[in-house]
């Protein structure tokens, strides 16, 4: 009996003081896991934008009449002002195969109104002519300088609706002179070029800022032949006018793509 109690009480203590040991030893660490490599960021998709900016427009002009041609010397004029635009269209972003680079192509339309004034005039008259509203269409082609930063070219088919315009006796004193130059859409192309920068940083996913240039010019090369009334000599006298605008505008966008953040 005394044996067993002390073959048990050593085989006690040998097993408490290996769980002592076992208990003094560092937890292991847990095994690492890498992180999720960042979600792509893809500019396909369709977007909703709006903003506005500063514009002017020059004209070349020349009063004639159908039987005799030209019956002033040409004159050049032009107005400024400011305007608000709105903006739709969709993109679609790809890798250049020759560069390895990240290209955006699209489509878009857009409409600017507000009131772009300035002056028309011809030899004793002159008057207030303003630019109310234009739209265009086209497509874009644009380089991703990083995944956030689009530059791009853009171009296509552009009218632009300038308003009615009563002259005034280009004399002291002024007044009305009874001649009108009747309200005219004018059609014509585009070109321009911008940057595009998306606010990854902000809470609200999708939205950008869009900055553009744009050079548009109307009528074919002698210009559009808008009607004028009230003038003495000839019943089918017109304004021979070829016009040109250059736009700059900022616009908030909201893109709602499918593929990406």
């Amino acid at each position: 009996m005394t044996k067993l109690l002390l073959t048990t009480a050593a085989l006690i203590a040998i097993t408490m003081s290996g769980a002592a040991s076992a208990a003094d030893l560092p937890t292991p660490a847990p095994a690492y896991k890498a992180p999720p490599p960042p979600r792509a960021y893809s500019w396909t998709g369709c977007y909703l934008g709006g903003g506005g900016g500063y514009g002017m427009w020059t004209q070349y002009s020349l009063v004639t009449e159908s039987t005799s041609g030209a019956v002033t010397a040409p004159t050049t004029n032009g107005g400024s002002g400011w305007f608000g635009q709105g903006q739709a269209g969709c993109d679609y972003q790809f890798t250049a195969p020759i560069f390895n680079a990240g290209v955006v192509v699209g489509l878009f339309g857009d409409y600017e109104g507000g009131s772009i004034t300035g002056s028309s005039d011809f030899p004793g008259a002159v008057g207030s002519e303003k630019e109310s509203n234009s739209w265009a269409v086209g497509g874009r082609i644009g380089l991703l300088v990083t995944p956030r930063v689009l530059t791009y070219f853009d171009g296509g088919y552009t009218q632009a609706h300038f308003d009615q315009v009563n002259y005034n006796y280009a004399l002291a004193g002024g007044g009305f002179s009874g001649v009108s130059l009747a309200a005219h859409t004018y059609n014509g192309w585009f070109i321009g070029s911008g940057f595009e920068y998306a606010f990854d940083w902000l809470p609200v996913s999708g939205l950008f800022l869009k900055t553009e240039y744009r050079y548009s010019e109307y009528g074919s090369s002698n210009g559009d032949t808008v009607p004028l009334l009230g003038l003495p000599f000839g019943t089918n006298a017109a304004l021979q006018s070829q016009k040109a605008t250059q736009m700059i505008s900022s616009e908030l966008v909201w893109r709602f793509n499918w593929t990406g953040r």
